[in-house]
C-alpha cells in the first residue's frame, strides 16, 4: 500500500530560513534545502532533490535519521538569478515513487555596487552634497533647516532596494526604490533632528548602503567628510591668567 496519495503530497522543500523565499550570493554559497520529516519515514529511504526538473542530489536514510529533518545542499553550479522551482521525491520500498509540493525561490546574485572588497564599496559613489556646505560645512542655521543629499544611480540597481544613510553615528532610512527610481539619482533629504542628534564636530562621516530584496548587502560607501556646527567651539579656548596670590586682579576695585 502507498505510503502517501497523489491528492496529499509531501510538503514542499525549505530553505534555511523559511520565511523567505529569496537567496542572495552569500546564501549561494552554502545553499542548504530543508526537506521535513513526513509520515511513514523509514529507513532505507531515497530522497532525492530536483531543480527546475533537473536531479541535484540525494540521500538515502538510516536509522538515525527517521523523525529528522533532511538536509541537502545544492552545488553553487546551479544558482543562477531569476526564478528557480525546487521539488523533492521519496523512493519508498514497497510503495510507488512520491513527489512534494513545489517550492518557488527567486536569486539575485548581483550586489547593489558590485562587490565590496573590505567594509567600503568602491562602486558606490561619495554622496552628493551642495559645494558651499561641502566646503565651509554645516552651520546652525543649516542645522536647524536640513541639509540635502544625493545619491548617483549605481550599479546592479533594482526596484525594492532599501538605502541606508548614515550621518555621524545617526541612522536614515530611505524609503525603498520603485520601478520608475532605478538608473535615476536618489535625493534625500537629511532632516534637522538628525543632524543635531548627531551633535557638533569639527569631522562628522556621511555615507550610505543599499541592502536589496533577497539581503545583498552593498557595505558602506566611501564616506564624505563634513563640519558640523560653529567652528569657534572647537578652538581651544585661551589659557586664563593664573594670578599669583599677592597680585591683585586688573581694574580690582576696593
Amino acid at each position: 500500500m502507498p505510503f502517501t496519495s497523489c491528492l496529499n503530497k509531501l510538503a514542499p522543500p525549505a530553505l534555511s530560513n523559511p520565511a523567505r523565499h529569496t537567496v542572495c550570493a552569500h546564501a549561494a554559497e552554502h545553499l542548504l534545502i530543508t526537506i521535513s520529516p513526513y509520515t511513514n519515514m523509514e529507513e532505507g529511504d531515497l530522497v532525492e532533490l530536483f531543480w527546475d526538473g533537473c536531479y541535484v542530489t540525494s540521500q538515502q536514510l538510516h536509522k538515525a535519521d527517521i523523525g529528522q529533518p533532511v538536509l541537502l545542499r545544492v552545488p553553487q553550479s546551479f544558482i543562477q538569478n531569476g526564478t528557480a522551482r525546487l521539488y523533492y521525491r521519496v523512493m519508498h520500498i514497497g510503495s510507488n515513487p512520491a513527489l512534494s509540493a513545489q517550492l518557488k525561490i527567486f536569486i539575485k546574485l548581483d550586489c547593489p555596487g558590485g562587490e565590496a572588497i573590505g567594509d567600503e564599496n568602491q562602486g558606490l559613489a561619495p554622496l552628493i552634497i551642495p559645494e558651499p556646505i561641502q566646503r565651509y560645512g554645516v552651520n546652525h542655521s543649516q542645522m536647524k533647516r536640513g541639509v540635502p543629499v544625493t545619491i548617483e544611480p549605481y550599479r546592479n540597481m533594482a526596484c525594492d532596494d532599501a538605502i541606508t544613510l548614515l550621518w555621524g553615528d545617526v541612522r536614515l532610512d530611505v524609503p525603498k526604490l520603485r520601478k520608475v527610481d532605478i538608473d535615476k539619482p536618489v535625493s534625500v533629504f537629511v532632516p534637522p533632528h538628525i543632524i543635531q542628534e548627531a551633535g557638533e564636530a569639527p569631522t562628522v562621516e556621511v555615507t550610505y548602503c543599499v541592502i536589496d530584496r533577497v539581503g545583498n548587502n552593498s557595505r558602506w560607501a566611501p564616506a564624505r567628510i563634513l563640519r558640523v556646527g560653529t567652528p569657534r567651539l572647537y578652538l581651544n579656548p585661551a589659557p586664563r591668567e593664573v594670578l599669583r596670590a599677592a597680585e591683585p586682579r586688573p581694574n580690582w576695585r576696593r
